[in-house]
């Protein structure tokens, strides 16, 4: 309501908002006409019973009178409409069976009209509820004394007053002209509400069309951004797989002492560079939705202790204690879940710890909380005697890109984004990291993670690269073709084969790989996605379309540095057998070649 509206305010218009409703607007312009309308039908009434002498019918009609009024100047300062509503009925009801009972003791046309506009004015101004018991209220003890009267069993002390003519002309014309007037009016008002609901389903029409459009235009800038970064990562990849190859090339010829040094160095600071891409295409593909955890059976202690490996060397190399407590209740079991994940949580966790401790102790600890027969609750915590972290920064370091200060990110480095990952990575799995740090004396990173239990017997973990050296030793030197189109990485790849003793085929393009595998004999394909001509993926489904089966089944390993998010499903879509992202591990593309070309011995 508008508080502006001063108590000898008379106009409508002062006393509609905005807030109110279509609705509200017309039953509040309703009472405001119909008790004008009221006012001037009873002010004629009761002068005519003046006029007339009709002492007791005045006194009444005057308080009637008198109350129309109030209700009036209280609807233009208050505009309470159910309020008023609810008074006016209760007024109209004790005038219709006061006039019934009482004053006239009968059941004439006038009560006939007064009971129809209760009735009407109760639905229309207060919904169904009150409307059906004001017409009760009104009908039944109408009826009752109908029957009361068809049995002539009727009698008070009282004598019914004698209305003359012209009084009943005047009600009878004021009835009419009320119960037209309500008629009409809420006529008018339902007309409007359903034309401003047409307008408002074409405006909503309207907004639906612009809202696809904009939905769309974002859905083409997500596009356009995963292309960008996928096309940015292969730039960037492609030559970062050559510097760490090269070093990793060099570093297995047997370099001097200083020459090792160097490209330790090196190797170093590519493999910084390739984590800061790393980190940030990471982040961007969590925070766009397409991570999509695996539920695969590992074992949780050789898990953490491959993770922790490399982290405890890195730490002695800092000068620091590493230690690593696991539960020994967790030795012999295996889990479900996603080691991948995991393995990026805890090691973001470690990294942290190591890179903000000067000396001290980095301990790791992994203990059973919850064994409920097929489920266990474990406690991974992360603690070291670091910098720590001021409270009321504890919020901000979770956030993307920042540290606890910008002394913090010049002295240390980093993108800021390692616990922005691990955070999201947690929520993503209803999950919640606690913090507990003190400035100066250290910094302890906490979650709970519950894992189903494998009912199989953890079993010894066997290494099966013998049985694989001796499959491949047992075909000789396996035939490799390249598909590649970098000849900085066709250098690399011949360089590293050669240590391992083969002599690969290099195919330039997609078309010239599959005319390379038509006409000639190949054990395995290492294939590059993106390249002229033809690129990895169609190339691969036209392989898998060769007449002849040993051909069409060829073992292909796609060689990516793309960082689209859906990747993995593109390569297996398309018939290869997998994928190593660049820059690759020698190791693991050699374990990937080994494990492929053994299925393709035994089948």
């Amino acid at each position: 309501m508008n508080r502006d509206v001063g108590f000898f305010n008379f106009s409508v218009n002062k006393i509609l908002t905005k807030d109110q409703s279509t609705l509200d607007q017309a039953r509040i312009r309703l009472l405001y006409y119909g008790l004008w309308l009221a006012i001037i039908a009873v002010g004629a009434v009761l002068i005519n019973l003046y006029v007339e002498h009709r002492e007791i019918l005045t006194f009444s009609t005057s308080v009637l009178l008198l109350s129309l009024v109030i209700l009036f100047k209280y609807l233009t300062f208050r505009p309470r409409w159910g309020i008023i509503s609810h008074i006016m009925l209760v007024l109209a009801t004790m005038v219709n069976l006061t006039n019934v009972f009482i004053t006239l003791q009968n059941v004439d046309i006038i009560t006939a009209q007064i009971t129809f506009l209760i009735i009407v004015f109760s639905f229309y101004m207060l919904g169904q509820t009150c409307g059906l018991f004001y017409s009760l209220v009104n009908l039944i003890p109408i009826l009752i004394f109908l029957v009361l009267m068809f049995n002539s069993s009727y009698v008070i002390g009282l004598k019914p007053k004698v209305v003359d003519e012209s009084t009943k002309i005047i009600s009878i014309c004021a009835s009419f002209i009320f119960i037209i007037f309500v008629q009409n009016y809420f006529y008018r008002a339902f007309i409007k509400n359903i034309r401003q609901l047409k307008v408002t389903a074409e405006e909503r029409g309207s907004l639906n069309v612009e809202l696809e459009k904009v939905l769309e235009k974002a859905e083409k800038s997500s596009q356009a951004k995963s292309e960008f970064l996928s096309t940015m990562s292969h730039e960037i990849r492609t030559p970062m797989n050559a510097v760490i190859g090269m070093t990793n090339l060099l570093m297995m010829g047997n370099p001097r002492p200083d020459q090792k040094d160097n490209l330790e160095i090196l190797k170093f600071s590519a493999n910084n560079l390739l984590a800061l891409v790393n980190d940030v295409l990471d982040f961007n593909k969590i925070e766009s939705g397409k991570v999509v955890f695996e539920n695969i059976k590992f074992n949780l202690v050789e898990l953490m202790q491959n993770v922790c490996g490399g982290q405890r060397l890195k730490a002695e190399e800092k000068g620091l204690n590493f230690i690593l407590e696991i539960d020994n209740n967790l030795r012999n079991k295996d889990v479900f879940g996603d080691p991948t994940r995991l393995s990026q949580i805890i090691f973001n966790l470690i990294s942290n710890g190591i890179k903000f401790t000067h000396n001290g102790t980095v301990w790791v600890k992994v203990n059973q909380l919850e064994n409920r027969h097929n489920t266990i609750t474990v406690d991974f915590s992360v603690k070291d005697t670091g910098i720590g972290i001021e409270r009321e920064n504890l919020n901000a370091i979770f956030e993307p890109f920042t540290q606890e200060s910008i002394t913090t990110t010049r002295q240390y480095g980093g993108t800021g984004l390692g616990l922005a990952i691990v955070k999201r990575l947690l929520e993503l799995q209803n999950l919640r990291m606690s913090v507990q740090s003190q400035p100066g004396k250290g910094s302890e990173f906490s979650f709970n993670m519950e894992f189903p239990v494998s009912t199989e017997s953890a079993a010894e973990p066997v290494s099966n690269q013998p049985v694989v050296l001796r499959a491949i030793e047992s075909m000789g030197t396996p035939r490799v073709l390249i598909a590649e189109d970098n000849m900085v990485n066709v250098m690399l790849m011949k360089k590293l084969f050669s240590k391992w003793n083969i002599v690969p085929t290099i195919a330039e393009n997609g078309e010239r790989a599959i005319e390379m595998v038509q006409y000639g004999n190949f054990d395995i394909i290492l294939m590059d996605l993106q390249m002229p001509v033809l690129n990895g993926f169609d190339a691969a489904v036209e392989i898998r379309k060769l007449a002849d089966p040993k051909k069409a089944n060829i073992p292909i390993i796609a060689l990516t540095a793309s960082a689209l998010f859906d990747i993995r499903e593109r390569v297996f879509g398309s018939g290869m057998n997998d994928y190593v992202s660049k820059p690759f591990k020698p190791d693991e593309l050699r374990e990937k070649m080994q494990s492929l070309l053994s299925a393709a011995i035994q089948n």
